[in-house]
Parts: structure tokens; sequence; C-alpha cells
């Protein structure tokens, strides 16, 4: 069991953050299914008067009412909240330098959220995305750049590869940069390869981790069934929560069933399965605070309950057997019998993995 003013560091941090992070990509009826601003506020006050202390945002979320909301929400209570904010997407549609990871979109970007969040700093800073063209160099002397300057405390990045992480990571521990803290990576028992490479990375590099996502998109919910399997390719911005969805790929028959056995799982706890799948990425030794959002105060309600929820042995190795992800290489070469035998010559070795 957990609770919201159960706090716990961040990475190597000295950071305390709360178990769950509140997201805000649902402040703003801007993309077509967000929550209005008095919604929002009762979301946002369930949180904070609850404990929790770390809130989640984006320059670009709700073509940035999400940051002006989260700045009203704020006043008064500024110094007992971590806020955290990105940088990366493009918020002037045809100009390939309003989005991106170099220094002019960084700059941009920080000072825009400045203005919308109506505060003299980010506790927070993610780089978004991995823009694949941006030096790591000037990346990550540009957030320390920023750091130095006070207008950014800590630094955190998503979305972007391990190798590429840990690059940036040296990089930074070399030259005597401000380091990563946090990664903020989808994970869900539908999005589980991240398992392979980002999260045994971020526990050695000493990043914590906030999966966003959760519910696999609410696939996990339960409130979609085999009517509602679809998939979309296009680059716009879903008009409807089901369309983004459908979008991030993960409204398919194998999510859907699933989403059945975690059903059977919380009919065993006495929880739904919103709970027992936020239960679930709780369990994992790398998680710091998965990230949630919601639409509507009962959906907030019901996030929160996950704290309540203890799965069992049992529970947690069916879940884990359903959505274990396919191994590749080279753990799938390395963990072959024969391997290992060739590798440490029949002996037994401690921490070997």
């Amino acid at each position: 069991m957990l609770a919201l003013d159960q706090y716990r560091p961040l990475g190597r941090s000295g950071l305390r953050v709360s178990p769950l992070s509140l997201g805000t990509m649902t402040f703003g009826s801007d993309w077509g299914w967000g929550a209005d601003a008095d919604e929002a506020r009762r979301i946002f006050d369930l949180y904070v008067d609850r404990g929790g202390n770390l809130i989640d945002t984006a320059v670009n979320y709700t073509d940035g009412t999400a940051e002006r909301m989260v700045g009203a929400f704020v006043k008064g209570r500024r110094e007992r909240i971590v806020l955290a904010t990105k940088f990366t997407m493009a918020r002037d549609p045809g100009n390939p330098n309003s989005g991106g990871n170099h220094r002019l979109n960084l700059v941009r970007s920080v000072e825009q959220s400045l203005r919308q969040l109506d505060t003299d700093r980010i506790d927070l800073l993610y780089l978004h995305g991995w823009d694949g063209t941006t030096a790591p160099e000037e990346v990550m002397r540009g957030l320390d750049d920023l750091v130095r300057q006070g207008k950014v405390v800590y630094l955190g990045i998503c979305n972007t590869p391990a190798w590429r992480v840990a690059q940036m990571q040296t990089l930074a521990e070399w030259r005597g940069w401000a380091p990563l803290v946090a990664l903020q990576i989808e994970y869900s028992l539908v999005q589980r390869t991240v398992e392979h490479e980002l999260l045994p990375m971020a526990r050695a590099m000493g990043l914590g981790v906030l999966p966003w996502s959760p519910l696999g998109g609410g696939v996990l919910s339960g409130k979609y069934g085999r009517a509602d399997v679809a998939h979309s390719d296009g680059p716009e911005v879903a008009a409807s929560r089901k369309g983004v969805i459908a979008a991030t790929g993960h409204m398919t028959e194998a999510a859907l069933a699933l989403a059945e056995i975690v059903r059977g799982v919380a009919a065993e706890c006495g929880a739904t399965p919103a709970q027992v799948a936020l239960a679930w990425t709780l369990l994992h030794p790398a998680v710091a605070a998965p990230i949630v959002g919601a639409r509507t105060l009962a959906q907030a309600e019901e996030n929160l309950g996950a704290l309540d929820v203890a799965l069992s042995p049992d529970q947690r190795a069916r879940l884990d057997a359903a959505s274990a992800p396919n191994p590749i290489f080279p753990a799938a070469f390395l963990d072959r019998p024969m391997v290992r035998q060739l590798i440490f010559g029949g002996a037994r070795v401690a921490g070997a993995a």
C-alpha cells in the first residue's frame, strides 16, 4: 500500500516526488477531448490536496492551454509543486525550426513555457522526443546552460533510444554538465519492450522512470471491446480519445485479450482494471512515478486508488506471463543454456544477468 505523500527520490537526484505524477495532456478541450477549466481544476486540487507534488505538462499540450491552466492552479502553492514540462514538439506548422532538439527551439520553448506557466523556473525539463538530427553535445550543453542560468533545475528525457540516452548521460558526466535524472517512456502491460534496454539503462545510469500511458492509452481500463479494434497512421492529432489510442497502435485484438486478463485479476482484488494496470507498473524497481491523466474527477479518483492495490505473487506472475515481450538479441542469445555454460563453465555466478 502506498500514499501520494509517501515520497521517493527521483533517480540519483535528491528530489522527492509522489509515487504517481499528474499528467495534464487532458487539460483543455483544444484538441477535442480534454477537460474544461473547472473540471481540470477539480482534478488538480484532488491530486495536490492528497499530497501529490509532481505535475507533468508540455509546452505544446492543448496548444499551450494545459500550461496556462497549470500556471493558474499552482498560484499560492508553487513551492509545494515539482513542475515538469517538455520541449521538442513543433508549434508553428510549416516552420522547421519551431520544433526539434536544437538550441534555438530549446530556448524559445523554455521562454514560452515560463510565460505560459507564469513562473520563474522549471523544476524538471524534459527533451520530449529525439529528433534524429541535433548533435548530443548541442543538446546537453544547451540544457546545462539553462540550469546554470537558473531557468531550469533538473533535466529529463523522453522517447529516445537507450544508446543515445547513455551517450548523452556520459557526455554530461565527462564534461561536468548537469546530468539527466529522469526518463519518461511508454510502459504498461501492453508495451513492455522497454524492458529490453531502456529500463536496465535507467537503473544503471541513475534515471528515475516515469511511465506514460500506463493504461495502454485506456485499453487496459476495460472500456473497449472487439468492435473498437482500429489502427490509424494519420499525422493529425485525433479528435477523439479512441482515435488517439488507435494512432498509438494499441487498439488491437491482442491488447484487448490482455485487458480481459487484467479484468479478471481486478475482480479478484476488488479493484478496477485501471487500478490493477497502474499497480503493476509500480512494481518495477526502476519506476519512480507513473503518469496518470484524467478527463473527469471520477477518473482521477479511480487512478489514485491504484495506490491501495496489492497484487499477490500469483496475480503478478499471471500478468507477467500474459504480457511478456519476445526476447531480442543479444539477450535471447546470451540467455541460452549452452551459451551460459560456455561463459561461466557451468559454475554458479552470483549477480550474473
